[in-house]
């Protein structure tokens, strides 16, 4: 089961993040009490933990949940293989991905230690649904329908 790892925030956007553990993911703003939330269609980022573990072992740095400036940081779920307009459901909140990564040209002003990686394997998301959201908590797609289509085969020709 995919999850998270960790849920970050900081009160100025100069500063790292932070994982406090929990949070209210807020439609239409983002992580409440985050310094990014509610300034862009991309109110909440994730980052893959996997990601963050490969850059310490590559650059040789300390980076922890949080050093890349995302709001959660997951476990499990593979992040490259989303695509905008899919849905997720973390804890109890909706997600839709709204962006993948940054474009080259775009500003990129935070790194640890000096690398930089939510830019590449970033994933930028709209909160669609409240809820709260903890360590711990599945992260899942959500695209596929909760209910199967009735084949031929699973219809009761007897029914009235």
């Amino acid at each position: 089961m995919a999850h998270i790892v960790a849920v970050c925030q900081s009160r100025q956007r100069t500063d790292p993040k932070v994982d406090v553990g929990e949070g209210e993911l807020r439609a239409g703003h983002g992580l409440v009490g985050d310094a990014h939330a509610g300034l862009t269609e991309r109110q909440v980022s994730l980052l893959a933990i996997e990601s963050i573990e490969r850059a310490n072992r590559e650059h040789g740095i300390t980076a922890v949940p949080g050093s890349f400036a995302e709001n959660l940081t997951t476990e499990g779920l593979d992040l490259g293989a989303l695509k905008v307009g899919d849905r997720l459901r973390a804890g109890e909140a909706e997600l839709v991905v709204v962006q993948l990564g940054k474009p080259p040209e775009a500003a990129h002003t935070y790194n640890h230690q000096g690398v930089s990686i939510l830019p590449r394997e970033g994933v930028f998301c709209r909160v669609v649904r409240s809820g709260r959201v903890r360590r711990g908590d599945e992260i899942a797609w959500t695209n596929f329908s909760a209910v199967a289509p009735r084949l031929p085969a699973d219809i009761d020709w007897f029914e009235s």
